[in-house]
């Protein structure tokens, strides 16, 4: 039996894919639910599965630009797997080892010396080097990924504020309660996690940081869909993290490592990046100190988190080597005002150097006891 394997229904407006890679040979025995190709679409590098045992045939050559419901290959589900018989190695005997002259110790050449020209009689020439260049054609992906970000420049009124964060609280917490966490839940603490939970408590507190323009209407969610951007294989990608507001760290932060490892593998799903409210992004894993990301649209703003540095900071007058952070908000202004981008960032800050902040909508733990 013939069975036909098509460009799946991928949603969200998307009509073309790129057929970017076989992962297996044409003519090749596969398993059901084996991976045979990658598809690049304007929004992610997706994986075909094969959707039964057999042999593949090849419709589609890599690079083919397929239409949704186009075949890619054909299984053979009526030919059945087998592994040719092994030959056993043959090992030579004795006297075939002793007949064979080759095996005969041979005889040492004589070594003779020449006097070789000065390193200054030899010309070096320009064929030395490589002059030549490579051609790419760019990805579905980053060719849709280029638009947006050329749109974002040129649609909305970006701007962005700067604040710094003391790490060393959270780095002890980290410290203290990894294993133990780790112990309990299968994952470490991360970083990532404690910005979420610090950035959807921020958010109550200023609505319009989480809103989007929609034509001539402001809206604003009451939930917090988190995307974390997350550099794949073929590109960025930014799945979502859905009601972040609601998860407890420990949810947080299995649900960002999961994700995470799907992106990696090209196994993300598009819902899986589908919508979001705010986006967090994290050059520091690549060592970037400073840097104003862009905004995710049709989202209003983006943190961006930077790396780690011990460095001299004043402390109650005295001057302490303390773990510091830049983060930066970028935000569009015509949504949200300065007072709103700065207040925001100051209350993440807050509840980052504070963490127990946030178990009281980032406000301080003794005032709240207090009801001052």
């Amino acid at each position: 039996m013939i069975i036909e394997v098509k460009v799946p229904d991928q949603g969200e407006s998307i009509t073309q894919v790129v057929l970017s890679a076989w992962l297996i040979e044409d003519g090749q025995m596969v398993d059901k639910d084996e991976e045979i190709a990658e598809v690049d679409s304007d929004k992610a590098i997706l994986t075909l599965y094969a959707t039964e045992s057999g042999k593949i045939q090849f419709i589609a050559n890599e690079g083919d630009t397929l239409n949704v419901g186009d075949i890619v290959c054909n299984i053979d589900t009526s030919v059945i797997a087998t592994k040719p018989a092994e030959k056993p190695v043959e090992k030579p005997s004795k006297s075939e080892i002793t007949d064979n002259p080759a095996s005969e110790e041979a005889p040492k050449p004589e070594i003779k010396t020449e006097q070789t020209a000065s390193p200054k009689a030899v010309e070096v020439t320009k064929a030395a080097f490589s002059r030549e260049t490579k051609h790419q054609k760019m990805t579905m992906l980053r060719t849709k990924l280029s638009e947006r970000l050329v749109a974002v420049k040129n649609q909305t009124a970006m701007l962005t504020t700067f604040n710094e964060i003391n790490m060393s609280a959270l780095l002890a917490i980290k410290k203290q309660y990894n294993e133990a966490f780790k112990e309990k839940y299968g994952v470490g603490i991360g970083l990532m996690s404690f910005f979420t939970k610090a950035i959807t408590e921020a958010l109550n507190l200023y609505p319009n940081v989480n809103s989007m323009i929609e034509g001539d209407e402001i809206i604003t969610p009451d939930y917090a869909d988190i995307s974390i951007a997350v550099s794949g294989p073929k590109g960025l990608i930014v799945p979502v993290i859905r009601n972040a507001e609601s998860l407890s760290l420990a949810e947080i932060e299995i649900n960002i490592k999961a994700l995470a490892a799907k992106a990696r593998e090209n196994k993300i799903t598009l819902e899986e990046m589908n919508g979001g409210t705010f986006t967090i992004t994290n050059g520091g894993v690549f060592g970037s100190m400073l840097s104003t990301p862009i905004i995710n649209p049709p989202q209003s703003a983006i943190l961006g988190m930077h790396n780690i540095i011990e460095r001299p900071v004043a402390i109650n007058g005295e001057v302490k080597i303390q773990s510091m952070m830049y983060i930066a908000l970028s935000y569009d202004h015509r949504i949200i005002d300065g007072k709103e981008s700065v207040g925001f960032l100051v209350k993440v800050k807050e509840m980052i150097e504070n963490p127990v902040k946030m178990l009281f909508n980032g406000n301080d733990p003794m005032k709240e006891l207090l009801g001052i």
